[in-house]
């Protein structure tokens, strides 16, 4: 896959793409739908698949002040998107011009002239321009105007349930659910960072964890979970089983949300790696103990919970067990 972040250096062969247009964040089984459609048109058009975002997320421009509620970083959502066959990712800065840019604005200048596209696919709700005036059908008359064409996907989603969304992931987090928000991604949902040095309190307490500071992630439940974990360089990653408290660490005084992890018979030094940490199940709250011997037996039965709900695990990624 082909990162481009400016349209001055769109190269001839990633012009006349067949183009999925969205925020992307989370790259659910909605978006997959999306991008699975704008793939299926390139294939009969002979036309590469390409996905044009962009960063920041447009929220972030619009509201800085609110929390952190990404689920998916620039750099995890370019893996998910390259896993799906998309060739080429514009990814376009989201700044004080491009938030300017009236719908037809944007057609001309960014899908037109800048990558002279052969045909768009968008979801359903889907708006673009100033002021989110353009939407699905709007695009439609820009497509005749202009020579491309549009789809619009409708809505996925499971049976009766609800439509699959960036927000319901979002709220099925935010709730300790985390095999509901697997069911919506389709895949369950991963906290990713490099492994610091921590006060080496848990080797001391007999359970060494590999800590992650949470950094652009949005923060779901604070608690313990079930966790699968793997060494990011790996192409192939060995996924370990595991347990992990994320939260403040009220016992021994923490000042800052940390994902701390502890995973099941290993022995290697994970300092400075980038680590994959997939949340599998919900088993508590974060709670504050009564001493270290409180925190140390309540590791101990935390440890043994994960290892019974992980036990007959088949999850991440297809056609890998984790090691218990």
């Amino acid at each position: 896959m082909r990162l481009i972040r400016h349209l001055a250096d769109v190269p001839p062969e990633g012009r006349g793409a067949v183009l999925a247009l969205g925020n992307f964040d989370g790259v659910h089984l909605g978006h997959q739908a999306v991008i699975r459609q704008a793939a299926e048109i390139a294939e009969a058009h002979k036309a590469p698949l390409g996905v044009l975002t962009f960063e920041p997320h447009p929220r972030s421009f619009f509201r800085p002040q609110d929390p952190v509620f990404r689920l998916t970083p620039f750099r995890i959502k370019t893996r998910h998107l390259q896993a799906l066959g998309v060739q080429f990712l514009y990814d376009l800065a989201f700044d004080a011009e491009m938030a300017a840019r009236t719908a037809d604005n944007f057609v001309e200048e960014v899908l037109v002239a800048g990558l002279g596209i052969a045909h768009v696919v968008v979801g359903y709700d889907f708006c673009f321009g100033k002021g989110r005036a353009g939407n699905a059908s709007l695009l439609t008359q820009f497509g005749g105007r202009h020579g491309f064409g549009v789809t619009s996907v409708a809505a996925a989603k499971a049976g009766d349930g609800p439509a699959y969304s960036s927000t319901l992931v979002r709220e099925q987090l935010k709730d300790g659910k985390p095999a509901a928000a697997a069911a919506t991604l389709g895949r369950p949902w991963e906290i990713e960072g490099r492994v610091e040095h921590g006060d080496a309190r848990g080797r001391q307490l007999g359970f060494p964890t590999a800590n992650i500071a949470l950094g652009e992630f949005m923060e779901p439940k604070l608690g313990v979970y079930a966790v699968m974990a793997a060494d990011d360089s790996s192409e192939t990653p060995d996924w370990i089983a595991g347990v992990a408290n994320l939260g403040m660490r009220p016992t021994v005084g923490g000042t800052r949300v940390q994902l701390e992890v502890h995973l099941f018979d290993f022995s290697g030094d994970l300092y400075g790696k980038h680590l994959r940490v997939a949340l599998i199940d919900f088993i508590r709250p974060e709670m504050k103990f009564n001493g270290l011997d409180a925190l140390k037996a309540q590791i101990a039965a935390d440890s043994a919970d994960a290892r019974r709900r992980l036990k007959d695990y088949q999850g991440p990624p297809p056609g890998q067990k984790p090691r218990h």
